[in-house]
Protein backbone atom coordinates (compact mmCIF):
# COMPACT_ATOMS: atom_id res chain seq x y z
CA UNK A 1 0.00 0.00 0.00
CA UNK A 2 1.19 3.15 -0.84
CA UNK A 3 1.96 5.93 1.64
CA UNK A 4 -0.11 9.12 1.27
CA UNK A 5 2.11 11.35 2.77
CA UNK A 6 4.79 10.04 1.03
CA UNK A 7 2.78 10.60 -2.42
CA UNK A 8 2.37 14.06 -1.40
CA UNK A 9 5.74 15.13 -1.42
CA UNK A 10 6.32 13.57 -4.52
CA UNK A 11 3.63 15.48 -5.78
CA UNK A 12 5.05 18.91 -4.10
CA UNK A 13 8.33 18.38 -5.76
CA UNK A 14 6.72 18.02 -9.63
CA UNK A 15 4.55 20.90 -8.54
CA UNK A 16 7.72 23.14 -7.49
CA UNK A 17 10.25 22.14 -9.36
CA UNK A 18 12.94 21.45 -6.52
CA UNK A 19 12.84 19.72 -2.77
CA UNK A 20 13.48 23.26 -1.59
CA UNK A 21 10.71 24.50 -2.65
CA UNK A 22 8.46 21.65 -2.50
CA UNK A 23 9.69 22.19 1.88
CA UNK A 24 8.66 25.34 1.54
CA UNK A 25 5.03 24.63 0.40
CA UNK A 26 3.98 21.72 2.66
CA UNK A 27 5.93 23.11 6.16
CA UNK A 28 8.53 20.36 5.94
CA UNK A 29 12.69 20.96 5.95
CA UNK A 30 13.85 20.01 2.71
CA UNK A 31 15.74 16.82 4.82
CA UNK A 32 12.35 15.76 5.77
CA UNK A 33 10.94 15.95 2.10
CA UNK A 34 14.06 14.27 0.35
CA UNK A 35 13.29 11.19 3.86
CA UNK A 36 9.59 10.86 2.42
CA UNK A 37 11.14 10.61 -1.23
CA UNK A 38 13.64 8.34 0.10
CA UNK A 39 10.72 5.90 1.48
CA UNK A 40 8.59 6.19 -1.38
CA UNK A 41 11.77 4.74 -3.87
CA UNK A 42 12.08 1.70 -1.26
CA UNK A 43 8.54 1.21 -1.23
CA UNK A 44 7.85 1.05 -4.98
CA UNK A 45 11.50 -0.15 -5.74
CA UNK A 46 11.88 2.69 -8.49
CA UNK A 47 14.42 5.44 -8.93
CA UNK A 48 12.51 8.23 -8.73
CA UNK A 49 14.54 11.33 -8.55
CA UNK A 50 17.69 11.88 -10.78
CA UNK A 51 20.71 14.45 -10.04
CA UNK A 52 20.88 17.32 -12.64
CA UNK A 53 23.59 20.03 -11.46
CA UNK A 54 22.61 21.27 -8.17
CA UNK A 55 19.44 20.21 -8.26
CA UNK A 56 17.34 17.21 -9.01
CA UNK A 57 14.62 16.23 -11.88
CA UNK A 58 12.04 13.39 -11.83
CA UNK A 59 12.38 10.30 -13.69
CA UNK A 60 9.83 9.27 -16.29
CA UNK A 61 8.37 6.94 -13.24
CA UNK A 62 8.28 9.51 -11.23
CA UNK A 63 6.13 11.86 -13.29
CA UNK A 64 3.71 8.76 -14.05
CA UNK A 65 3.35 8.14 -9.92
CA UNK A 66 2.64 12.19 -9.47
CA UNK A 67 0.15 12.17 -11.38
CA UNK A 68 -1.48 9.27 -9.97
CA UNK A 69 -0.33 11.00 -6.63
CA UNK A 70 -2.88 13.98 -7.88
CA UNK A 71 -5.95 12.30 -8.79
CA UNK A 72 -5.74 10.38 -5.32
CA UNK A 73 -5.26 13.38 -3.15
CA UNK A 74 -8.08 15.09 -5.05
CA UNK A 75 -10.37 12.22 -3.80
CA UNK A 76 -9.04 12.89 -0.16
CA UNK A 77 -9.79 16.23 -0.69
CA UNK A 78 -13.29 15.53 -1.65
CA UNK A 79 -13.53 13.21 1.58
CA UNK A 80 -12.47 15.46 3.98
CA UNK A 81 -15.10 18.32 2.45
CA UNK A 82 -17.61 15.77 2.61
CA UNK A 83 -16.60 15.48 6.36
CA UNK A 84 -16.32 19.19 7.31
CA UNK A 85 -19.45 19.60 5.18
CA UNK A 86 -21.64 17.46 7.53
CA UNK A 87 -20.53 18.92 10.85
CA UNK A 88 -20.46 21.92 9.68
CA UNK A 89 -17.81 24.11 10.92
CA UNK A 90 -14.62 25.35 9.13
CA UNK A 91 -12.24 22.25 10.37
CA UNK A 92 -8.69 21.34 9.78
CA UNK A 93 -6.08 22.37 7.19
CA UNK A 94 -6.32 25.16 5.30
CA UNK A 95 -3.20 26.48 2.77
CA UNK A 96 -3.55 30.48 1.72
CA UNK A 97 -1.64 31.69 -0.96
CA UNK A 98 -1.30 35.47 -1.10
CA UNK A 99 0.68 37.84 -3.10
CA UNK A 100 3.05 40.25 -1.27
CA UNK A 101 1.24 43.28 -0.78
CA UNK A 102 -2.22 41.59 -0.25
CA UNK A 103 -0.35 39.67 2.70
CA UNK A 104 0.76 42.82 4.08
CA UNK A 105 -2.17 44.78 4.07
CA UNK A 106 -5.08 42.36 4.05
CA UNK A 107 -4.86 38.92 5.26
CA UNK A 108 -3.00 39.50 9.08
CA UNK A 109 -6.88 40.83 9.92
CA UNK A 110 -8.36 37.85 8.05
CA UNK A 111 -6.19 35.51 10.03
CA UNK A 112 -6.36 36.96 13.10
CA UNK A 113 -10.30 36.50 13.22
CA UNK A 114 -10.30 33.43 11.69
CA UNK A 115 -7.95 32.07 14.59
CA UNK A 116 -10.44 33.77 16.89
CA UNK A 117 -13.56 32.63 15.71
CA UNK A 118 -12.92 29.20 14.41
CA UNK A 119 -9.93 27.37 16.41
CA UNK A 120 -10.58 24.50 14.95
CA UNK A 121 -9.86 25.46 11.60
CA UNK A 122 -5.35 25.76 11.12
CA UNK A 123 -5.17 28.32 8.18
CA UNK A 124 -1.42 28.41 6.72
CA UNK A 125 -0.18 31.66 4.52
CA UNK A 126 2.37 31.58 1.72
CA UNK A 127 3.36 34.73 -0.02
CA UNK A 128 3.02 33.64 -3.58
CA UNK A 129 3.68 35.16 -6.80
CA UNK A 130 -0.36 35.86 -8.80
CA UNK A 131 0.93 34.46 -11.65
CA UNK A 132 1.73 30.88 -9.91
CA UNK A 133 -1.11 31.11 -7.66
CA UNK A 134 -3.55 29.78 -9.24
CA UNK A 135 -2.38 27.00 -10.59
CA UNK A 136 -1.35 25.72 -7.43
CA UNK A 137 -4.98 26.07 -6.53
CA UNK A 138 -5.47 24.12 -9.69
CA UNK A 139 -3.43 21.43 -8.57
CA UNK A 140 -4.38 21.01 -5.29
CA UNK A 141 -1.12 22.58 -3.52
CA UNK A 142 -2.77 25.20 -1.91
CA UNK A 143 -6.38 25.72 -0.80
CA UNK A 144 -6.99 29.36 -1.47
CA UNK A 145 -5.74 31.91 -3.76
CA UNK A 146 -5.39 35.96 -3.16
CA UNK A 147 -4.54 36.84 -7.14
CA UNK A 148 -5.20 39.98 -8.88
CA UNK A 149 -5.19 41.00 -12.63
CA UNK A 150 -4.56 44.31 -13.90
CA UNK A 151 -7.37 46.25 -16.47
CA UNK A 152 -5.20 45.42 -19.41
CA UNK A 153 -4.17 41.75 -18.22
CA UNK A 154 -7.38 39.62 -17.37
CA UNK A 155 -6.36 37.13 -14.78
CA UNK A 156 -7.83 33.68 -16.54
CA UNK A 157 -9.53 30.63 -14.36
CA UNK A 158 -9.14 27.29 -15.36
CA UNK A 159 -11.97 25.13 -15.69
CA UNK A 160 -12.23 23.45 -11.90
CA UNK A 161 -11.40 27.17 -10.32
CA UNK A 162 -13.89 28.98 -9.38
CA UNK A 163 -13.61 33.16 -8.26
CA UNK A 164 -14.67 35.63 -6.24
CA UNK A 165 -13.89 39.31 -6.56
CA UNK A 166 -12.69 40.77 -3.53
CA UNK A 167 -12.05 44.58 -4.66
CA UNK A 168 -10.18 46.95 -6.57
CA UNK A 169 -7.26 48.22 -5.57
CA UNK A 170 -6.16 51.93 -6.92
CA UNK A 171 -2.56 52.80 -8.22
CA UNK A 172 -0.42 56.00 -7.84
CA UNK A 173 2.50 57.42 -9.57
CA UNK A 174 5.30 58.27 -7.20
CA UNK A 175 7.93 60.55 -7.40
CA UNK A 176 10.44 62.19 -5.65
CA UNK A 177 9.46 65.61 -3.49
CA UNK A 178 11.32 67.99 -6.28
CA UNK A 179 10.28 65.62 -9.16
CA UNK A 180 8.85 68.47 -12.15
CA UNK A 181 5.49 66.28 -11.70
CA UNK A 182 5.33 66.38 -7.87
CA UNK A 183 3.30 69.59 -8.37
CA UNK A 184 0.55 68.34 -10.48
CA UNK A 185 -2.33 66.93 -9.05
CA UNK A 186 -2.62 64.45 -11.83
CA UNK A 187 -0.52 63.91 -15.40
CA UNK A 188 -1.72 61.25 -18.10
CA UNK A 189 0.46 58.04 -19.35
CA UNK A 190 1.57 60.28 -22.07
CA UNK A 191 3.64 62.59 -19.28
CA UNK A 192 5.50 59.58 -18.39
CA UNK A 193 7.55 58.77 -21.63
CA UNK A 194 10.49 59.86 -20.67
CA UNK A 195 10.77 58.93 -17.15
CA UNK A 196 13.06 56.64 -15.34
CA UNK A 197 11.12 54.10 -13.83
CA UNK A 198 11.65 51.71 -10.89
CA UNK A 199 9.64 48.56 -10.27
CA UNK A 200 9.54 45.29 -10.35
CA UNK A 201 11.71 42.49 -12.16
CA UNK A 202 10.13 41.01 -15.51
CA UNK A 203 8.08 38.02 -15.37
CA UNK A 204 5.98 39.73 -12.15
CA UNK A 205 2.52 41.31 -12.76
CA UNK A 206 3.38 44.91 -11.97
CA UNK A 207 6.68 44.83 -14.19
CA UNK A 208 4.17 43.40 -17.59
CA UNK A 209 1.64 46.04 -16.62
CA UNK A 210 3.60 48.94 -16.44
CA UNK A 211 5.38 47.80 -19.81
CA UNK A 212 2.30 47.14 -21.60
CA UNK A 213 0.85 50.18 -20.37
CA UNK A 214 3.35 52.32 -21.58
CA UNK A 215 4.00 51.29 -25.19
CA UNK A 216 0.37 51.59 -25.29
CA UNK A 217 0.62 55.01 -25.00
CA UNK A 218 3.33 54.99 -27.20
CA UNK A 219 7.11 55.17 -25.19
CA UNK A 220 9.57 52.44 -24.49
CA UNK A 221 9.65 52.35 -20.23
CA UNK A 222 13.41 53.15 -19.55
CA UNK A 223 13.49 50.55 -16.37
CA UNK A 224 16.91 52.07 -14.44
CA UNK A 225 16.28 49.86 -10.77
CA UNK A 226 14.31 46.52 -10.09
CA UNK A 227 13.33 45.81 -6.69
CA UNK A 228 10.72 43.17 -5.66
CA UNK A 229 9.57 44.86 -2.71
CA UNK A 230 7.65 47.47 -2.80
CA UNK A 231 8.90 49.59 0.00
CA UNK A 232 12.90 49.30 -1.56
CA UNK A 233 11.00 50.81 -4.55
CA UNK A 234 9.56 53.50 -2.48
CA UNK A 235 13.16 53.79 -0.75
CA UNK A 236 14.66 54.65 -4.29
CA UNK A 237 11.82 56.83 -5.57
CA UNK A 238 12.88 58.95 -1.79
CA UNK A 239 16.40 59.33 -3.06
CA UNK A 240 15.64 60.76 -5.98
CA UNK A 241 16.37 57.95 -8.26
CA UNK A 242 13.29 57.32 -10.59
CA UNK A 243 9.21 57.32 -10.56
CA UNK A 244 7.20 54.17 -9.72
CA UNK A 245 3.82 53.01 -9.99
CA UNK A 246 2.81 51.20 -7.07
CA UNK A 247 -0.69 50.08 -5.72
CA UNK A 248 -2.51 51.46 -2.16
CA UNK A 249 -3.00 47.93 -0.82
CA UNK A 250 -0.20 47.53 1.82
CA UNK A 251 2.08 50.35 0.82
CA UNK A 252 1.64 52.19 4.27
CA UNK A 253 2.68 55.70 5.19
CA UNK A 254 4.61 57.18 2.38
CA UNK A 255 8.32 58.01 3.74
CA UNK A 256 9.74 61.51 3.74
CA UNK A 257 10.76 62.91 0.45
CA UNK A 258 7.84 60.89 -1.56
CA UNK A 259 4.63 62.37 -3.35
CA UNK A 260 1.65 60.19 -4.89
CA UNK A 261 0.17 61.83 -8.49
CA UNK A 262 -2.92 60.58 -9.59
CA UNK A 263 -3.11 58.73 -13.09
CA UNK A 264 -5.32 59.69 -15.33
CA UNK A 265 -7.06 56.61 -16.40
CA UNK A 266 -6.71 55.75 -13.07
CA UNK A 267 -5.14 52.06 -13.29
CA UNK A 268 -6.87 49.01 -11.29
CA UNK A 269 -5.68 46.50 -9.88
CA UNK A 270 -8.66 43.63 -9.10
CA UNK A 271 -7.91 41.25 -6.57
CA UNK A 272 -9.90 37.72 -6.44
CA UNK A 273 -9.95 34.97 -4.46
CA UNK A 274 -10.06 31.52 -6.18
CA UNK A 275 -10.60 28.02 -5.03
CA UNK A 276 -10.88 24.63 -6.33
CA UNK A 277 -14.77 23.61 -7.43
CA UNK A 278 -14.32 20.57 -5.57
CA UNK A 279 -13.65 22.36 -2.37
CA UNK A 280 -16.53 24.98 -2.87
CA UNK A 281 -18.92 23.43 -0.26
CA UNK A 282 -16.04 23.49 2.06
CA UNK A 283 -16.69 25.58 5.15
CA UNK A 284 -13.05 26.53 5.38
CA UNK A 285 -13.19 28.17 2.34
CA UNK A 286 -16.21 29.58 2.36
CA UNK A 287 -15.68 30.86 5.81
CA UNK A 288 -12.16 32.17 4.79
CA UNK A 289 -13.89 33.93 1.49
CA UNK A 290 -16.34 35.25 3.75
CA UNK A 291 -13.71 36.91 5.77
CA UNK A 292 -11.37 38.08 3.00
CA UNK A 293 -15.01 40.02 1.30
CA UNK A 294 -15.76 41.56 5.34
CA UNK A 295 -11.74 42.86 5.36
CA UNK A 296 -11.29 44.26 2.46
CA UNK A 297 -13.45 47.92 2.59
CA UNK A 298 -11.12 48.73 5.85
CA UNK A 299 -7.78 47.12 3.80
CA UNK A 300 -8.69 49.58 1.15
CA UNK A 301 -8.90 52.86 3.41
CA UNK A 302 -5.65 51.92 5.34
Amino acid sequence: MLDLGRLRALHAVSVHGSVAAAAAALGYTPSAVSQQITKLERETRTTLLERRGRGVALTEEARHLATTAEELLAIVERAETTLEERRGQPTGRLTVGAFASAARGLLPGVLAELALRHPGLDVRLQEVDPHLSIDLVARGMIDLAVAHDWDIAPLPAPDGVEQAVIGDDQCDVLVPEGHPLAARTTVRREDLAHERWITQPPGTVCHDWLTRTLRAAGCEPDIAHQAEENHTQLALVAAGLGIAMIPRLGRGPLPVGVRAVALEPVPMRRLYALWRTGAARRPAVTTAVETLLRHWPAAERA
